[in-house]
């Protein structure tokens, strides 16, 4: 009763508004427009605060938050409320008395095109919020959507735009989107691009060849870092020198790249490193040197037992066995190499289940190399690198011990002795 008597009083009210302002027409249009107008702000601000507000409470209690977190914020509800006055203006815009036909109209127009506009935004906004969700979940690295994420907003956005051209133009959408079936060709060119890295996307999330969070190498784009996103187009590489490199999604797929990952996954870094020898140390060891070297917990096994296969070897060659030129006998290099080995196999921080050799390899100009191919227990790069430079400071100490040398290039300091001592040799020759 009290509805109908304001809604009666309002007719009144506005009917002798516009007797009063009968001598100016375009006054009582003016007038009924700004009413219009401010039912529109009026709806606007009665669906934030009242409706909307109850509702985005509703959807945050079932958001989980992590701790330490900012309120969680879902953009998509306050984006719905811009279609409440854009609606109260397309049902109230033919009400506005003296309004030309053509006005109407394209008021109609507009507003349709900017619910459209408004429900496309809000989906991907909701696009965004479900993809912030998924990310939230442990194994999301492993299996990324922010391509297909992107591939649903672009899809809403060109059906959006074209309901809008439609709408606008006053035609059916379905006829402009038979108009533009002539335009395919033009079209696919257009997306190529990103008809080529939705294909790479799917294909990096089938097989999972990156990850974020992985450690990949790729010198043709000059990557070299941790992934931190994997987007529709590009992926993002931040190298270790901090510097940011986006690679385009197809080039993971048509050229090559290192990935660490296994790596990482295998709980051991690989360390292939070289001592260059110097030949011209390397000789057979004498009875005593054999027996200085029993000092070293390491190799008294090995010497024992490679004294008994050297004994029981020369015993069958007879009397041949007692000459040194047919006799087998320990090398100051093989037993070096023997005490490296079990030097690796007893470090704490060699992993013991991975691959790991000592091994001589061809001789060179730089001298003979003994390499050490082994795996650290231990991945990160600033622990990896100390455990690797340990190894070599103590194999490079202990080197004199079983007469060897390291080869090294002469330097200017060299040539400089060798040139003093030949001076003092020919002042000696001279005085004799």
């Amino acid at each position: 009763m009290a509805i109908a008597q304001a809604e009666a009083g309002a007719v009144r009210w506005l009917e002798g508004t516009r007797l009063a302002l009968e001598p100016y027409p375009w006054a009582y249009t003016l007038l009924v427009l700004s009413l219009l107008l401010l039912a529109a702000a009026l709806a606007n601000l009665l669906t934030r605060k009242v409706l909307l507000r109850g509702l985005r409470r509703a959807v945050g209690r079932l958001v989980r938050r992590g701790e330490g977190e900012d309120s969680y914020r879902l953009k998509v509800i306050p984006r719905l409320a811009n279609v409440v006055p854009a609606l109260v203006i397309s049902a109230g815009i033919g009400w506005v008395p003296g309004m030309p036909p053509a006005v109407v109209a394209f008021v109609h127009g507009a507003c349709q095109a900017w619910v459209v506009l408004t429900l496309a935004l809000a989906f991907s906004h909701a696009l965004d919020a479900l993809n912030d969700l998924y990310e939230r979940r442990p194994d999301a690295r492993h299996k990324p959507i922010k391509g297909y994420v992107q591939v649903a907003k672009i899809a809403v956005f060109i059906l959006a735009g074209l309901s809008i051209i439609a709408t606008l133009a006053g035609v059916r959408m379905l006829h402009l989107v038979t108009g533009l079936g002539a335009a395919t060709a033009v079209v696919m060119l257009v997306f190529q691009d990103t008809i080529l890295s939705f294909v790479a996307s799917v294909q990096i999330s089938s097989d999972g060849r990156v990850r974020v969070g992985d450690w990949i190498e790729m010198p043709s784009q000059n990557a070299d870092g941790d992934v931190t996103d994997i987007a529709l187009h590009t992926v993002t590489v931040q190298n270790w020198d901090k510097t940011v490199t986006t690679i385009p999604t197809r080039k993971l797929i048509s050229e090559s790249f290192k990935n660490w990952r296994g790596m990482t996954e295998s709980g051991g870094r690989r360390i292939k490193r070289a001592l260059h020898l110097d030949q011209a140390s390397v000789r057979f060891l004498e009875p005593s040197e054999r027996d200085a070297l029993r000092r070293f917990i390491l190799l008294r096994d090995y010497l024992d037992t490679k004294e008994r296969e050297l004994a029981d070897w020369n015993a069958g060659l007879g009397a041949d066995g007692e000459l040194p030129v047919n006799a087998r006998r320990i090398t100051n290099l093989g037993t070096f190499r023997a005490y490296v080995e079990r030097y690796l196999r007893h470090h704490p921080q060699v992993h013991r289940d991975l691959t790991l050799l000592v091994r001589q390899l061809q001789p060179g100009p730089t001298g003979l190399p003994l390499e050490i191919y082994c795996f650290t227990n231990d991945t990160r790069w600033a622990v990896y690198e100390g455990i690797q430079s340990d190894i070599f400071d103590h194999l490079l100490a202990i080197l004199p011990e079983f007469g060897l040398r390291v080869f090294q290039e002469p330097a200017g300091a060299d040539f400089r002795a060798l040139a003093a001592g030949e001076g003092v040799r020919s002042e000696t020759d001279r005085a004799t």
